[in-house]
């Protein structure tokens, strides 16, 4: 188990938490009040920032039982928090329902996974090794 420190950036802020034993990801909740229409995004702040170890991310992701009931997601899923972030931890969702989307302070509106998130050398060559499926692209290998 890793050690994340947190930092409440508001008073109002609610320091999130894993729901249950086996739980992968834990709850961010939104700081305020804030609506987004239908077929429209909006950035929820949290008012949290971290500092996570080097060599890890936290990676932001939809909860399910939003999708599912109101068709609200996180748009850039998942969203990384790189760390040497420092900032707040700011959500992006997009309601791809058909009527507004109300949130209210403290619901949870995400879920943040803590994940390996390994650097690696990148070469620059002038061929790349040959494979079977070389370079057909989307759906190509369902053939």
């Amino acid at each position: 188990m890793i050690q994340i420190q947190i930092k409440k950036l508001d008073e109002r802020a609610r320091i999130p938490k894993y729901q249950s034993d086996g739980a992968a990801g834990f709850d961010l909740h939104a700081l305020e009040n804030a609506e987004i229409s239908a077929c429209d995004r909006g950035a929820i702040r949290t008012g949290l920032a971290v500092a996570l170890p080097i060599g890890y991310e936290l990676q932001v992701r939809p909860r399910s039982g939003l999708a599912l009931k109101h068709g609200v997601t996180v748009l850039n899923s998942p969203g990384t928090v790189d760390s040497d972030y420092r900032g707040e931890l700011i959500v992006i969702l997009i309601n791809l329902g058909r009527e507004t989307f109300k949130i209210s302070a403290g619901d949870r509106i995400a879920q943040a996974v803590v994940k390996t998130a390994l650097q690696a050398e990148l070469v620059e060559v002038g061929e790349l090794g040959e494979t079977d499926r070389g370079a057909n692209g989307f759906g190509s290998t369902g053939r």
